[in-house]
């Protein structure tokens, strides 16, 4: 399998983004990456870390599950301050261009990118093109929560959806939670401000008489305060509100493990009782870790593509490539395909 990874996206690239690629070709041996992008700058980062060497590829040493790593060129940039769509248009050589263009082509099977979120999701859109039946794609982000990996979507790609917009999202976020987080009848719930039916704008009202009658679990509206507890394995939104949920959670889990570090070493006192509970708190801590999660799928294109965070870590960007090799092999695309062609014709 050949994931495309976009080396020169992301706030630490490429250091992280060709470390994290040699950690998972070490992981997965029937890998094959392809790091798109500047080749001195990623054939640097491959000669200073351990497993890279100073010719055109890169061979993980210690290991007879040993994999090449290759470089493709791409000589242009897209910035964070350039709008999206004119931005991939006129950049033909941009490295997430290029790497979707490889997608397109059949030369990779799927791609991986902590840039340009917007040129990532434009650059799908005019290079892969939509999977038939769906109007917008939508960024499926999954939830470390301690009761367990859940599914939230849109969370960036769509500031203005329509109800069959939602009820389109809900059945891929169903599709998605079954095959990769192998979660059998996933209940599918449309956050709302209240769990009575009838609640909400018109946007929810509307979304929750469409949702009755997709062939999905759906178990009905899941207010804000319920997100993390066991109610919901797929909970489905616009954009605006889903972005604004996960930067609270992200910003939250950040300033409570900063609280408590500062709390439990105010004094002598609480340092050692710090000690007796921190290998307690150092659990709870992980279960917060998106960087377990890697990255998340831009459903309803037609082609996989890995959105990470911009901040990614090697670790983000290694279990990220790992998302976009279970999304090819579970062929997650193909299930919504089916499923919609399927719901289509029952419709009818």
């Amino acid at each position: 399998m050949k994931i495309a990874v976009d080396a020169m996206g992301g706030d630490n690239a490429p250091e992280a983004i060709v470390s994290g690629s040699l950690q998972a070709v070490q992981r997965w041996p029937d890998l094959e990456i392809i790091l798109v992008g500047d080749p001195k700058k990623i054939q640097g980062c491959l000669e200073k870390i351990p497993g890279g060497n100073s010719g055109n590829s890169a061979t993980v040493s210690g290991s007879d599950l040993s994999q090449k790593i290759t470089i493709e060129e791409a000589s242009e940039l897209i910035t964070m301050d350039e709008h999206p769509a004119n931005a991939v248009r006129k950049k033909k050589n941009a490295s997430i261009v290029v790497a979707t263009r490889m997608v397109k082509d059949g030369r990779a099977d799927a791609l991986v990118s902590a840039g340009s979120t917007g040129a990532q999701m434009a650059a799908a859109l005019l290079g892969l093109g939509r999977i038939s039946g769906i109007d917008r794609p939508a960024i499926c982000s999954v939830l470390p929560a301690p009761s367990g990996a859940k599914v939230l979507l849109d969370v960036g790609a769509n500031l203005d959806a329509k109800p069959e917009n939602l009820c389109q999202f809900a059945l891929m976020g169903s599709i998605y939670a079954q095959m990769i987080l192998k979660i059998e009848q996933p209940r599918v719930a449309l956050l709302n401000i209240g769990s009575e039916e009838g609640k909400g704008n018109q946007l929810t009202q509307q979304a929750y008489d469409l949702m009755k009658s997709v062939p999905i679990n759906f178990t009905g509206n899941i207010e804000g305060r319920d997100l993390m507890y066991d109610q919901a394995d797929v909970i489905v939104c616009d954009a605006f509100v889903g972005n604004i949920v996960l930067k609270t959670l992200e910003g939250f889990s950040a300033y409570l493990f900063g609280l408590l570090k500062e709390t439990l070493s105010a004094t002598f006192t609480r340092k050692i009782g710090a000690a007796m509970v921190m290998p307690a708190l150092k659990h709870m801590k992980a279960s917060f870790d998106y960087t377990d999660y890697g990255g998340a799928p831009l459903l309803g294109v037609a082609g996989t593509s890995i959105i990470c965070h911009g901040s990614s870590n090697a670790k983000a960007i290694m279990n990220a490539i790992r998302v976009a090799g279970e999304c090819v092999e579970d062929g997650v695309i193909d299930d919504i395909e089916r499923c919609l062609s399927h719901f289509a014709i029952k419709r009818s």
